[in-house]
């Protein structure tokens, strides 16, 4: 008797351990059946929402806010002018920074890839492209463009001009800079003279170096240039090219800081205010 006794208290305390574990079971269950993750407030992009006044669940920025990275705070770096004192914007002949033998390599390098294919190595308009029927590119090297501005490059590479694209996806800001200072460098090396030869150097003809180096004879002969430079042709403003000066505006005296142009150029030039109707190519 007392046998049996102990067996079905032994059985209720099982059942009762069950019935715990099976009320602590269930509860995990509902807790985990919570839909607050699922359903909880948030705005989906380009969908409305009643939670503000104005419908709209993307919030508009705070006045002033720019992106890190986007303050673009020197403006002659980013765009290649400044405010003249007509109050129009107008080219400079300088650099934002000093010109190194860096920067000058690294203009080399980006012009190669990127100018060469129309404007050739010494950038007399017959590149590769060109000598296959593209339209005739610019002679970088003819006296209306030796006396452009510096940042006129720069714009021109920023904003494309004519026949040319723009290149500010492929080219960025700190290189268009660097293709224009070794444009410079490039124009003084096609019209060098023997003044421009530091005292001491030996000269030779390229005839002569060509001959040492047992190449063609037709190696030394002068470049081709265009028989039509664009910059004879009537100017043709690029779609929208934003206007920077009247026509007819004076012509502002400009400056141009040593450290900002390359060894044996010039100290001043005189630029007309950018005007798209007035840039060559």
């Amino acid at each position: 008797m007392t046998t049996e006794r102990s067996n079905q208290a032994q059985r209720k305390n099982v059942q009762r351990w069950i019935g715990l574990g099976a009320a602590a079971m269930m509860a995990l269950a509902v807790a985990g059946c919570r839909q607050d993750m699922h359903n909880e407030p948030k705005f989906v992009p380009q969908r409305g929402t009643t939670f503000f006044a104005d419908h709209r669940s993307a919030r508009p920025q705070v006045a002033g806010t720019v992106a890190r990275g986007q303050l673009d705070e020197d403006t002659y770096f980013y765009t290649g002018t400044v405010i003249g004192a007509n109050g129009y914007r107008e080219e400079r002949d300088a650099l934002p920074f000093p010109v190194t033998m860096t920067v000058l390599e690294r203009g080399q390098e980006r012009y190669n890839i990127y100018c060469t294919p129309c404007h050739s190595r010494v950038g007399n308009g017959l590149g590769a492209i060109v000598q296959r029927g593209y339209k005739t590119a610019a002679n970088l090297n003819d006296d209306v463009h030796r006396a452009q501005p510096l940042s006129h490059y720069f714009y021109v590479m920023t904003h494309g001009f004519g026949a040319m694209p723009d290149y500010s996806a492929q080219i960025t800001p700190a290189d268009r800079w660097a293709i224009a200072a070794y444009i410079r460098a490039l124009q003084l090396s096609q019209h060098a003279n023997q003044a421009d030869v530091p005292a001491g150097t030996t000269v030779s003809s390229l005839k002569s170096v060509a001959e040492a180096k047992g190449l063609p004879a037709s190696f030394a002969e002068p470049w081709e240039l265009p028989t039509t430079a664009i910059s004879a042709l009537p100017p043709v403003a690029s779609e929208g090219t934003p206007s920077m000066a009247p026509a007819g505006a004076a012509s502002p005296r400009i400056q141009i800081p040593h450290e900002a142009m390359p060894k044996g150029s010039a100290t001043s030039k005189t630029s007309k205010p950018a005007t798209p109707a007035g840039m060559a190519n």
